[in-house]
């Protein structure tokens, strides 16, 4: 497995894959402090994209 795939990707103890929301490195004067607090939260993947990171760890 690339080790860049590992950093973004958090497997719990109970096997759910969970990442980062998108856009929260730089620019962020501009979002409102709710946007900000959303997108600091671990989220899930949807069920096709976990399938596919299922395939992509076994492999």
């Amino acid at each position: 497995m690339r080790k860049a795939v590992l950093k973004r990707i958090k497997i719990t103890k109970t096997g759910k894959l969970l990442h980062k929301k998108a856009g929260q490195n730089h620019f962020n004067a501009k979002m409102s402090r709710r946007s900000q607090l959303r997108k600091k939260n671990l989220v899930g993947f949807s069920k096709t994209m976990e399938k596919n990171f299922r395939n992509y760890l076994t492999n």
